[in-house]
Formats: structure tokens, sequence, C-alpha cells
């Protein structure tokens, strides 16, 4: 994009987008948010002046990473970097305990699926908010909510693993 095109979206003059990249001004901070959406880049990264891309992960499934939300519960899934935000905040990647005897999976088959069930508290204030099953090429994610049984079932796939999360204890893998 020429300083003109830039100036011209913005309603400003190109000398002033000149300055800018010569070091001579900065935006107003009441311009950042135009800016990085002309730019297709995050204000964050915009201020920091990282502006390159990231490297490309081809979207392996074995380097998933959950985000949840806690304002409103949102659940966001990754196979790369990147900054992900909900509710004006910015979400921090889970990390995935082991299984322990208080958050434990049964998985069962039954016909063609598996059937999970597990024994955990399922009330407003602390229950498993998802169960998502993880193979090579796919995810399939189950929001679960307070006072809902505390079961699902997945279709039977190729070999995967299986995540939880717990409200108040985080992510689980079994």
């Amino acid at each position: 994009m020429t300083q003109k095109q830039l100036a011209d979206a913005m309603n400003i003059s190109d000398k002033t987008i000149s300055k800018w990249e010569r070091g001579l001004g900065l935006p107003d901070v009441s311009l950042l948010r135009e800016l990085s959406e002309i730019l297709g880049i995050n204000v964050e990264r915009l201020l920091s002046g990282d502006l390159k891309a990231d490297e490309k992960d081809g979207g392996n499934m074995k380097k998933i990473k959950f985000y949840v939300c806690q304002e409103c519960g949102n659940v966001i899934t990754a196979t790369g970097g990147g900054e992900i935000s909900c509710c004006g905040r910015k979400l921090a990647a889970l990390t995935a305990k082991p299984a322990d005897e208080s958050h434990r999976l049964n998985v069962q088959e039954i016909e063609n699926d598996y059937y999970v069930t597990f024994s955990h508290d399922m009330s407003k204030d602390h229950h498993v908010s998802f169960v998502a099953y993880v193979t090579w090429d796919r995810v399939l994610l189950i929001k679960l909510y307070p006072e809902q049984n505390p079961e699902v079932r997945f279709p039977r796939m190729q070999k995967g693993k299986i995540y939880f999360y717990c409200s108040n204890d985080g992510l689980w893998v079994n």
C-alpha cells in the first residue's frame, strides 16, 4: 500500500504518513484502531512494530491449543501461533494436565461411538465446560452446561486424545 493509498483510506494527508514512516511523528491514539483495521493487523503488534506474519504450521492438530474466555465461556481453538482475545481480554493458551483421580473420563466403545462419562460436579460454579476429541486431522468439540448429564458421545474414528475443561481446575487430557 502506498502512502497516498493509506492517507486516502484514513482521510489524512500523505505527508502525515511520510512523517510516521521517517520517525518524525506518530499516529494519534484515536487513529490506531482504524490504522490496524486498514492494515489488517492487531493494534498491539502495530505498536510493537512486529508486522511479520507467523510461520505456517500446516494446521497440525497435534499442536492444538485451547482458549477459554473467563467472562463469557467462549471456547476457541487454534493450531498455530496467534493472539486470541474475547470480551476485550487477551486469552492465554491453556496447558493440558494429565487426567488424575478427580478428573478422569471413562470411555466405552458402544456401537460405532465412544461413550464418554465422568464423575464430576456439574453445578453452575464447578462443571466440565467442554469435551473435545482430537485426532490427527480433526477436532470434535461438545460444549457442556451446568446441570447437564456428565456424558457425551463421539463417532469412533482413528486414534486420538480426549481433552476436557473443568471450570475450576483447567484443561485435562485423557
